[in-house]
């Protein structure tokens, strides 16, 4: 007998603004652009897109298309969706990863390429024409 599995739907989840806090925080952790434009999809679908197009002024059609697994929202549509989710947009300054300061490398003279020589271009002695005239 075999089992049919439904897809996983995170919007099913996401009921209280604790819980839409969270999984927001855990989509920009990621710092991968497209996973937070999705999962401000799926945040949206949980709250309803029809409450959040009211709230935002953006079209239902538009907020489908832009917070898809293939859409590109612009700044604008982001911002106007967390305005109506209550989701607010911060900046912190970066934790820094190590206490000492790394140092850059040297930069080393770049070495010849192994292989071929360089030949010598020979050149004639250039002779003066009023000698070549003389000689002749």
């Amino acid at each position: 007998m075999s089992k049919t599995l439904s897809k996983f739907d995170a919007a099913v989840t996401l009921r209280d603004s604790a819980a839409i806090a969270e999984y927001m925080a855990a989509a920009f952790e990621t710092q991968d652009a497209s996973y937070v434009s999705h999962a401000l999809g799926v945040v949206a679908r949980a709250k309803g897109m029809s409450e959040i197009s009211r709230a935002s002024g953006l079209s239902r059609e538009h907020l489908y298309r832009s917070f898809s697994e293939d859409g590109n929202p612009t700044l604008k549509s982001i911002l106007a969706v967390m305005d109506a989710l209550g989701v607010q947009l911060s900046a912190t300054a970066a934790e820094k990863t190590s206490a000492t300061p790394t140092k850059k490398a040297a930069k080393r003279p770049a070495k010849k390429a192994a292989g071929k020589k360089a030949h010598a271009v020979s050149r004639k002695k250039s002779v003066p024409r009023s000698k070549k005239k003389a000689a002749a």
